[in-house]
């Protein structure tokens, strides 16, 4: 009886683990719902102008397409200003982003602040 009741619990817990690993999130993901293709995404802490790299960079092609999906890594969640670079040179900005955990974030034409085109 002992040894049953030993092993239940055995189970119950690999049971609860893999439960648990099931509902792991799927991470921070940016959702492009622009009308443009972007080419370069940058994240600062709102206000503190301390820039990541280009995180289009870990896309497949390196862009994110209109209505695509990007993961983003190696942030914290919180507050973001976001620099937004199009392949035609256009940059602009978006202030002030609250990023959840295992959520999805979008970024649409009317976030757009500040454009203007780099050389």
């Amino acid at each position: 009886m002992l040894r049953t009741s030993i092993m239940a619990a055995v189970l119950l817990a690999a049971a609860s683990a893999a439960h648990g690993q099931g509902k792991a999130g799927k991470g921070i993901r940016l959702w492009n719902l622009t009308t443009a293709t972007i080419s370069s995404f940058q994240l600062s802490p709102a206000g503190q102008d301390r820039w990541t790299a280009n995180l289009t960079l870990a896309d497949k092609d390196k862009e994110v397409d209109h209505d695509e999906r990007l993961r983003i890594s190696g942030i914290e969640p919180g507050r973001y200003d976001a620099k937004v670079g199009y392949p035609d040179g256009r940059q602009c900005m978006v202030r002030n982003i609250e990023i959840k955990a295992d959520a999805v974030f979008d970024i649409a034409d009317k976030d757009l602040t500040d454009c203007n085109k780099q050389r």
